[in-house]
């Protein structure tokens, strides 16, 4: 059944005016209090013509009489000086830093010099991205960066363990890569008729506009993972220690290992604040994809619920994918277990006093704080237990890294390799492009070996059969 169509409002809001290029902060709530005051007669496309007046020439206007508030604001907000980095960087601690790039170096010594700064740690898989490098984690004063937590909110794995006899996966593969491809959906694939969550009975859906325009499509695209280096996974996994936290004993069974985010929501939402926070926290250029957001004012708060919102959503998709799959086995898992990254938390740093840590791509590690920590599609993969580090800030890998680039792998990797790397590894694979091919990332058992003070290995885990995305155009499948 189609869902009509809503009905555009005819209304200014500040999402319009951000789409237009249309600068945030004091310009973005004088330039709507002066329309909604003054200029309601107008109709919409008229007020976004007067409002692009004012911004391409402010210094004409600023004498008027109703716009001249605006016209004021523009301009100092055009002439403030750039927020002034520390001269010097922070020490921080570096896991691996033989195996890690000089880009991601660079932008983790300049995020160590942000006046809001309180301590860092570089992962061993680090990598460069935007604003912090994947793989480095950031404790600031009262302050979030929204790239400091990165683009695909909550990203998270999540590991279902079930007592199964590991020999079914070898005598059942391709009933198990039919199950794969009947119950999960990549990329801009979508499941026809969604299955409900209480996710999205969330306030947050309603009170908070930019996330309010993301509600019809974060309905759509649940239960669904994302592309690039997300995947679902059936493999066998190995118990090593008998005192685990979830009871289970010393053995092997076979598992179900999924990796990905917050899809659409979690973009959108990063693109948004990330605008929001580069206008607030002018930065100079080699900073400014660190922008942050103060805690104390409405955008500070309105980011940390929308983060926190498409963390959920994040773990509510992967719950999903896990259900359909244990559904169709018609078997209920044995345990459970679930850490994400991408985020930022309220933890104490060692005087006690509270700091925002932020870890883009780096696994939770506090004393005790179970996790996974995947290798490739053809190489192990492990369930971790923290030590607590204080010197990582209670941080580990989030997975092996990338030793090559996306653009790398295609040009310098073949099919034939990665076909033959995974056949030696007696991997069946659904999808993916060369981009993810196992040669493109670190030795993950180097990458272990670098982080033996952050974590202690209770289980591997062996992938058998992976899927991953292979679908090119959004399209509603059943």
């Amino acid at each position: 059944m189609k869902k009509k169509k809503k009905k555009a409002s005819t209304k200014l809001s500040s999402q319009d005016l951000l789409a237009l290029g249309f600068p945030s902060g004091k310009p973005l709530g004088t330039a709507l209090n002066i329309i909604h005051t003054h200029y309601t007669e107008l109709g919409k496309n008229h007020q976004i013509e007067l409002l692009q007046d004012v911004l391409a020439a402010p210094d004409q206007y600023h004498m008027h009489a109703t716009l001249a508030p605006l016209a004021q604001a523009i301009l100092a907000q055009q002439e403030a000086e750039p927020i002034a980095l520390k001269p010097d960087k922070q020490q921080y601690a570096i896991y691996g830093a033989e195996g890690i790039e000089e880009g991601a170096l660079n932008q983790m010594d300049i995020a160590m010099r942000l006046p809001i700064t309180d301590s860092g740690a570089l992962m061993p898989d680090a990598h460069q991205g935007y604003g912090l490098p994947v793989g480095g984690v950031l404790a600031t004063h009262h302050a979030v960066i929204p790239y400091g937590v990165g683009v695909d909110i909550g990203c998270r794995m999540s590991m279902s363990i079930f007592d199964i006899h590991t020999g079914y996966l070898d005598k059942n593969r391709e009933k198990i890569i039919k199950m794969l491809k009947d119950n999960t959906r990549f990329g801009n694939t979508a499941f026809k008729r969604p299955m409900d969550h209480e996710i999205m009975e969330r306030p947050e859906f309603s009170e908070i506009p930019i996330v309010r325009e993301l509600k019809d499509r974060a309905f759509q695209q649940l239960g669904t993972s994302g592309g690039g280096n997300h995947f679902v996974e059936f493999g066998t996994v190995e118990i090593h220690d008998a005192n685990n936290d979830f009871d289970l004993p010393s053995g092997k069974y076979v598992a179900i290992l999924s990796h990905s985010g917050s899809r659409r929501l979690g973009a959108n939402i990063a693109g948004y604040y990330t605008k929001v926070a580069m206008d607030y926290c002018p930065l100079p250029q080699e900073a400014k994809h660190l922008a942050w957001l103060d805690l104390d004012t409405e955008a500070g708060q309105e980011y940390w619920l929308a983060m926190n919102l498409a963390g959920d959503y994040a773990s509510a998709c992967h719950h999903q994918i896990h259900e359909r799959l244990a559904a169709s086995l018609g078997e209920a898992p044995m345990a459970r277990i679930e850490n994400h990254h991408n985020f930022a938390w309220k933890e104490k740093d060692a005087s006690g006093k509270e700091v925002i840590v932020h870890r883009k791509g780096a696994t939770p590690a506090g004393k005790g704080v179970m996790g996974i920590i995947p290798g490739t599609m053809a190489t192990p993969g492990f369930i971790v237990r923290g030590k607590g580090e204080a010197a990582a800030i209670n941080s580990a890998s989030h997975g092996a890294g990338r030793v090559m680039s996306r653009t790398q792998a295609f040009k310098t990797l073949s099919e034939a390799q990665m076909r033959k790397n995974l056949q030696k590894a007696g991997v069946d694979l659904v999808g993916a492009a060369l981009d993810e091919a196992p040669m493109a990332y670190k030795d993950i058992h180097q990458v272990m070996a670098y982080q033996r003070d952050l974590v202690e290995v209770v289980g591997t885990f062996y992938p058998k059969i992976v899927r991953m995305n292979e679908d090119k155009k959004y399209v509603e499948v059943d």
